[in-house]
This record gives structure tokens, sequence and C-alpha cells, in this order.
């Protein structure tokens, strides 16, 4: 007889995980099966919304799978040094379960830790659960990688899709142990727990996510293409956040938009899935992406580094009122809409010249769905230094954008309050109303509400020497 270890990381769900099915196909030779979580302080980011964003996530794991009689059990410290514990303490632990990370740090740490439990005669199986698509599934006839979007979504599309698999944990029995190491690991869980502070309601948990992903294709699915681009309308998914917890099953996402009937909602959604595994393949293709562009040409650019505009740009006070309006929604939420990344990325990177790195580590901070290989992916996008990029002779105008996504101002007005009573012909410019005007509405430009940090009619001839500088 034997142990089993379940190693749970951004996976936090019972249903439809492979490495769980799969460690519970074949626990018929093993007295017990040990699910684990390992805390490791080298991944935190604290006080960070994206730290108390997934921690929460985590607890509500935790409180899920104990109500189903699996409990979790925690380490804390140094990888080897957990599981060299643990094979001490366990010495008939001879296997190990786990869902892979593909790319970044977790690519890293599982080959690692692969070659840690085969020296240590532990066999690993080992599966990829987060994606439609692992990195290496979809190739050119050459065997290739593809750098471009279209030709890999068209191959991506004729690929089949594995099934969505539900879990049957009755039956089974989970190991429920008090070694001292596990009690201070929840010790030490619990502290993270005790100290998180997020300034808005969070909803989480397996539970939660599988009503927000009902409740999107109940609603908005169908009418997707046409209003989610629109920030006030509020109808975009909402599923990020679980699937880069692993609270949702990619799989179960996939069969849920398969048994509705077709239409471009559903289409574009699908395709947003496909640029997810997309972004996550680049990641695999360009580990070092995360601290320097993938177009070779465009790494000597020389970004400005103006620490007064960017903490304007990041405090929504760049006097755009779109540009803030997206800035403080993300500040005080902990989200934005995808639209609006678009837009205040451009800003930074095109109308400020500010390295696109900065603006990366920022929504790494605040985003409570900060996946890194879809935000790496996106600012790069935006800067044009990724693969696929926007050309950087496209210079979004975010005065433009306003009057298209949100041409009475209502997103502008529910995130910036000083501009409220400004008239629906000033929203989006409001440096341009009269000065007897601002004063009957108590909204003085330079005042209540800040000029425009640049002159946006004069960037393009700027960016596009700065680029061209750069390329030649």
């Amino acid at each position: 007889m034997s142990k089993i270890i379940m190693w749970f990381r951004k996976d936090l769900r019972l249903d439809d995980n492979t490495a769980f099915n799969k460690m519970i196909e074949n626990s018929k030779d093993a007295d017990e099966l040990i699910c684990l979580f390992q805390l490791n302080p080298l991944q935190f980011i604290e006080d960070s919304y994206n730290h108390d964003a997934f921690f929460s996530s985590l607890y509500a794991f935790y409180t899920h799978a104990e109500a189903n009689n699996v409990p979790i059990h925690f380490v804390y410290g140094s990888l080897e040094e957990n599981f060299t514990e643990l094979k001490k303490v366990y010495q008939d632990w001879n296997k190990v379960y786990f869902n892979v990370d593909e790319r970044g740090f977790g690519r890293e740490r599982d080959q690692k830790m692969t070659v840690f439990f085969e020296r240590n005669h532990i066999q690993v199986h080992s599966y990829q659960d987060s994606h439609l698509h692992g990195v290496k599934e979809i190739k050119k006839p050459t065997g290739e990688s593809y750098k471009v979007f279209t030709p890999y979504f068209r191959k991506w599309l004729t690929m089949p899709k594995r099934p969505y698999e539900r879990t049957q944990t009755s039956g089974q029995s989970f190991a429920k142990l008090t070694h001292p190491l596990f009690i201070e690991g929840e010790k030490q869980f619990n502290q993270i727990i005790e100290k998180i502070k997020l300034p808005f309601d969070y909803e989480c948990g397996e539970v939660v996510a599988e009503k927000y992903l009902k409740e999107f294709i109940r609603d908005h699915l169908h009418d997707y293409q046409k209003v989610r681009d629109f920030p006030f309308s509020d109808q975009t998914s909402k599923l990020s956040r679980f699937l880069r917890t692993g609270e949702l099953s990619i799989r179960k996402v996939w069969y849920a938009l398969n048994a509705e009937p077709d239409s471009d909602g559903r289409q574009t959604f699908i395709s947003e899935l496909c640029w997810r595994d997309f972004y996550n393949m680049i990641y695999y293709e360009n580990p070092n992406q995360k601290t320097q562009e993938i177009k070779e040409q465009y790494r000597q650019l020389h970004w400005s580094y103006n620490q007064e505009a960017f903490e304007r740009w990041k405090n929504g006070q760049t006097g755009f009122p779109i540009v803030d309006a997206g800035m403080r929604q993300l500040n005080q939420t902990g989200w934005m809409h995808n639209r609006l990344r678009m837009i205040v990325a451009s800003f930074l990177t095109k109308d400020l010249m500010i390295d696109w790195q900065l603006g990366e580590k920022y929504f790494q901070q605040k985003l409570i769905d900060y996946d890194a290989a879809s935000n790496i992916g996106g600012w790069q996008w935006a800067a044009s230094t990724g693969t696929d990029a926007v050309p950087y002779f496209r210079i979004f105008n975010p005065t433009s954008q306003a009057e298209k996504f949100d041409s009475q101002g209502d997103f502008i007005r529910l995130f910036i309050p000083e501009l409220k009573d400004v008239p629906n012909k000033y929203i989006h410019e409001p440096s341009k109303m009269p000065a007897d005007l601002q004063q009957s509405i108590d909204v003085l430009i330079g005042k209540e509400y800040p000029k425009p940090m640049v002159d946006h009619s004069k960037i393009r001839s700027e960016i596009l020497a700065f680029f061209k500088t750069a390329s030649s």
C-alpha cells in the first residue's frame, strides 16, 4: 500500500479537474489520498488586489473541499524543503498528481520539481488542464509555432477539444492528517486570510463561477459581439478571474458554448478563448517576454520613465475622461473593461511614451483576473512590440474612442463624479467648456478636473519618429 499526493495550484476546483480525476481513477492501490496546497512566499505579491483575490479564492476552495469531505492540507516555505520533509515523514509516498504550468515561473517550478520527484522515486503524473489546447498542440504544417493569430485560430478551430468530465468524489477516502508540517501550513494560511483587505465585494468559489457562466450564457452570449465594447453596459463574461484561478474548468465553458445555437456573439466569444490559448503559447515560445520586447528591433526603444506622468496615469488624472474612468475603475474594483484596457495601454505607451513594462506591472498589482500570458500579450500588443501586435502607427484616439463606446458619457460619470454635471457636448473634452459654464457647474478645469496632459493631435508625428529611430 502507498500514499498519493494531489498537488493543487491554479486549479482551485474539484469538478473536471484533470489531475484530480486521474488520481481518483488510479487510487485503488493507495491507502491514503492526500490533497495538498504549497504556500510559496516567492510567489506572493503582498498588498495587492491580485494577491488578496487569489487567496480569497483559495479560501473558498478550501471550505468547499472540506464540505465535500476532501480536506486540503497546507505546507509553507521552500518548495524542495517542504517536499523533502514530506518524503521523510511519509516514506511510502510514491505518486504525485498535478496540473502543469506551461510558461513562466510555474513552468520552471514544475521542471525543477519533476527532477526532484523522480530522484526521490516518486512517480509524476502531470497534465495540461488550464487551456483548451496546450502550448505544443497547434503547429504549422512545418512543425513551427504560429506567430500570427488568424492562421492559428483557423487551425485551432479544426482541432478536437477534450470533453468535460464530471468528478465523482463519493466513495473515496481522503486523508485528514495532523502532522506539525500541516499544522504550521494551516497557521500560515490563516494569517494570510486574516490580512486580506479588498475594498470591494468579491464573490468567488467553484459554485459562484458556475453561476457566472450560466448567467453569461443565458443573458449575454448571443449579443456579445454587439455589446462587449461598451463599458457602461457591462455585458462581458467576467469569467477571466475564475479561469485564472482554475475555479472554473475551461472545458465546462466550451461544453456550455457548444450546447448553444450558433450566433455572431457565440463565434466572437469562441475567438476570445482562442486568444487565451494563443497568448499562452506565445509566452512559452518567448519566455523572456515579461521583461523584453518580443520584436527584437524594438528592444532599444528609449521609453520615458517620467514618474509624475506615470502617477497621473495610475490615479486617473490625465485629463482624458475615458482614460481616467478606466483607471479609476481598476483602482476601485480590481477589474477593467477590456476595451478600456486597450485605450489606457495605448495612452501610456503612445501618448506618454512610457515603458509598457511599468503598465504591465501595475496591472499585475491591481487586476483580480491577472493572467501573465494574456496581460503581457495585451500590453505588448498595445505597445506594438509583441507578436501580431497593433502596428506602431495605429494610435488609439482616447476622445474618439470615448465618443464611440461611451457616447453619452454614462461610464465616465460613473467613475468621475466631478464631471457628473458636464453637458454631453463637453463630456469627452471638458477642457473645451467655456469659463462661465465651468463656473456655473463648479468644475474648473485645472482645479476640480485636470487639463489634458498632452496634445493628442501632435502625438502621431512623435510616435512615428520614436519607432522609426529604433527600427533604423
